[in-house]
């Protein structure tokens, strides 16, 4: 009998411990499984609806929607988890313009499936309420903006200061900020609207979004510029100012970054800044991988050349 005890009781161990092991194996492979986020982005596309004409311009060939919008679709069919954005200056630059005031941009976006964007100067061209008609007519995406306050102007309610998304188990904080309006932009064609300090506003809504809302991710759509001689607010003085942003896409400067730069925040901590060109020349691509042991970090960045050979 005694023997036969102290096998059950040996037994019972043992299963306890299979148990356990399972149990902690389990939880390993948990903390150290990677969820991917694809981030897709452009800037100051101005109205370049079609690739650059064939003329012997260094630019020849380059860009149109419908490449870009392949190059969109392949992707998406690759990577699960994808967010499209766009960082502001959607109008002004082609006779499409000129013509249709913004409707074909905003049509095009939305074939696209653009999650968000940001507005830039140009988008002010044809006045607020044009902007405020394309959006409601032809957008299913938010224009986000987070230091101009629109009170009492056609945009009043056609903007959002920031949005949260969901990509599989990933929540991502969207917003976006935009660049001084006055002597930029005519007064007619941005009225009453208010310019609120960008760093100020970013940092409000960045803690809201890390904080408050516990996203893994969060953007910046910037129409501030990425960088200048003077004290002038940029990307890169942003981000060095900011506390809870994980990652500035910028516009405005037409800046043409090989790779993406890293500036330190104000508590030490990595701020990815990055700009792609204008015109839709070029598709930004960066990939995040997250997990409970590394949290996240940038694994892959691109930028492709948007031609109709890549779109292919």
């Amino acid at each position: 009998m005694l023997n036969r005890r102290k096998f059950l009781q040996q037994s019972v161990f043992a299963a306890g411990a299979v148990s356990v092991n399972h149990s902690f194996l389990g939880e390993i492979e948990e903390m150290s499984s990677i969820t991917k986020l694809t981030i897709l982005h452009t800037n100051d596309t101005h109205s370049r609806i079609d690739p650059f004409p064939m003329d012997g311009g260094k630019n020849q060939g380059l860009g149109g929607v419908a490449q870009r919008a392949r190059l969109i679709d392949q992707i998406r069919k690759e990577e699960k988890n994808v967010l499209l954005l766009d960082a502001g200056d959607i109008f002004q630059g082609t006779p499409y313009f000129n013509l249709y005031k913004g409707e074909p941009e905003i049509k095009a976006m939305t074939s696209m499936n653009y999650d968000a964007t940001t507005i830039g100067n140009h988008d002010f061209d044809a006045g607020l309420e044009n902007l405020a008609n394309q959006l409601t007519r032809h957008a299913t995406f938010p224009m986000l903006v987070a230091n101009y306050d629109f009170a009492k102007t056609p945009m009043e309610y056609k903007y959002e200061p920031y949005r949260t998304f969901k990509k599989g188990k990933l929540k991502i904080g969207v917003f976006g900020v935009g660049i001084e309006l006055k002597a930029l932009v005519p007064d007619n064609l941005f009225g009453v609207t208010q310019y609120l300090n960008p760093v100020q506003k970013a940092n409000e809504i960045a803690n809201k979004l890390k904080k408050d809302q516990n996203c893994d991710l969060v953007i910046c759509l910037s129409h501030l510029g990425y960088q200048y001689k003077d004290n002038k607010v940029s990307d890169e003085i942003l981000a060095k100012e900011s506390e809870n942003i994980d990652l500035v896409i910028g516009g405005h400067t037409h800046t043409f970054l090989d790779a993406p730069v890293v500036f330190k925040n104000k508590k030490g901590q990595d701020v990815i800044v990055n700009q792609v060109g204008f015109a839709g020349i070029i598709l930004g691509r960066l990939d995040f991988e997250f997990s409970k042991i590394s949290k996240k970090k940038l694994a892959n960045s691109v930028a492709i050349t948007v031609t109709k050979k890549t779109g292919e």
